[in-house]
């Protein structure tokens, strides 16, 4: 199946029986229903993301049920085939089998802590670094995935990948400043990265924790909608984990959530290396984001670039507001 089209008319069939409420991402597609979701993986292939075949999407999606029952256990309902039967789109039908979707159920909007910014109390934040906390001591160790080489790998891949973004979304001089401050980090602390390792501070994490992927539900905190297409981004340093959380909350403004945040985490990890480290692994969790969303502007099925393209755009003067911090 091409991603064009087809997949649109697909999409918009399923919309409309559901009456579901159409979300995207720049890699998959998310009908809200009243009780369920589904999500189907576009055809697409980042290099870091590659979702251009059938099967590959299958494994996916049963991978992405798997690893985020681990932090969020009842939402995930499993994986189910769409049919195409007569020119028409059939959920939970294999009889002429064309793609799969995960199926969640829904989580209530008013549970989601991006929409709890201004409600939220500091006891939620405190149990969600104590959830995320308690997840990463219990999580598999990965040293392989802690090497500096494998850090750089990340980030080098950033640079290239945005080079065609300077001037759009990210200007000349903060690419190169957040990428000489980078490369300026990895000599100065280079040492940190194996004493993370031989400490076991790398482990299979979540590698997603943002404010739309954290829910206070009636049976405790959901942490959901982890990375699975890739080992390299969801496997890494466990302050590389929690900390997107925190970036994002300085993103939108809330830096005094974010503090008592990192400083639970802080406390409970008792970790020597969390002021070094916190303001780096910031900066390139921030550079991802404006990356992901300068994404969105090629993305043909993206009606309103301009939003993604602001979006991009602070995302990279907060990666460089955190570069500035690197000494």
């Amino acid at each position: 199946m091409e991603y064009g089209k087809e997949n649109s008319g697909m999409i918009e069939i399923l919309k409309e029986k559901l009456s579901a409420e159409l979300v995207q991402t720049h890699s998959s597609w998310v009908l809200i229903g009243k009780e369920v979701v589904y999500k189907i993986k576009k055809p697409v292939n980042f290099g870091f993301l590659d979702y251009s075949t059938l099967q590959k999407r299958h494994n996916y999606c049963q991978k992405e049920v798997e690893l985020n029952k681990r932090m969020c256990s009842r939402i995930y309902m499993g994986v189910v085939p769409i049919s195409q039967v007569d020119g028409d789109y059939l959920l939970e039908s294999d009889e002429n089998l064309v793609e799969y979707a995960v199926k969640m159920r829904r989580i209530p909007q008013e549970r989601v802590l991006s929409n709890l910014l201004d409600s939220v109390k500091e006891e939620d934040l405190q149990k969600l670094a104590t959830h995320i906390y308690n997840f990463h001591q219990r999580a598999q160790k990965r040293p392989e995935f802690g090497d500096l080489q494998v850090m750089k790998y990340n980030t080098d891949e950033n640079f290239q990948q945005t080079q065609e973004f300077i001037s759009l979304t990210i200007s000349k001089e903060d690419y190169e400043f957040i990428k000489e401050r980078t490369e300026a980090f990895y000599k100065k602390y280079g040492y940190v990265f194996q004493e993370r390792k031989d400490q076991g501070m790398i482990v299979d994490g979540h590698g997603d924790i943002r404010l739309e992927h954290v829910a206070f539900l009636d049976d405790g905190v959901c942490v959901f909608d982890c990375i699975e297409f890739n080992d390299r981004f969801r496997c890494g340093d466990v302050i590389n984990d929690m900390c997107f959380l925190s970036m994002e909350l300085d993103f939108w403004g809330k830096r005094h959530l974010s503090k008592i945040y990192e400083e639970r985490y802080r406390e409970l990890s008792k970790d020597a290396h969390f002021e070094i480290l916190l303001p780096f692994f910031k900066c390139y969790r921030a550079y991802v984001r404006g990356k992901v969303f300068s994404f969105m502007l090629k993305d043909p099925m993206v009606m309103d670039k301009n939003k993604y393209a602001d979006l991009a755009m602070r995302m990279f003067n907060l990666s460089r507001e955190y570069a500035e911090l690197l000494v």
